[in-house]
């Protein structure tokens, strides 16, 4: 069975930091990639960033470039979206979820490289982010 089960969410004061983690099971890790989305209410969901942890191979959202940071632990399955700086607009639930490498790359590319969750397969629940001003 496949599961992708985030933590690490809490409530943090603006110009904070808070690391997520992400513990994927039920499939081949390094054959995926790993993607971190967040959705405040009433907004749509946003892609943020994703990462190959096969190679390593990052990318990030232009909103989260340089505050945000992507690791992970291949031999935890596990992914880490190390976030700092925060603000209130940040405030939002938070998923990763997974995709097969050559899907999500193909996914991507007919997207206009547009990190969108419907290129994903599957997804965690969530973990609860919030920043109080």
């Amino acid at each position: 069975e496949v599961q992708l089960v985030e933590s690490g969410g809490g409530l943090v004061q603006a110009g904070g930091s808070l690391r997520l983690s992400c513990v994927a099971s039920g499939f081949a890790f390094d054959e995926y990639v790993i993607g971190w989305f967040r959705q405040a209410p009433g907004k749509e969901r946003e892609g943020l960033a994703g990462i190959n942890p096969r190679n390593g191979d990052t990318f990030y959202v232009d909103s989260v470039k340089g505050r945000f940071t992507l690791s992970s632990d291949n031999a935890k399955n596990t992914v880490y979206l190390q976030m700092n700086s925060l603000t209130p607009d940040d405030a939002a639930v938070y998923y990763c979820a997974a995709d097969p490498a050559l899907d999500f790359v193909h996914g991507l590319a007919v997207r206009g490289g547009r990190l969108s969750g419907d290129i994903m397969d599957y997804w965690g629940k969530g973990t609860l982010v919030t920043v109080s001003s």
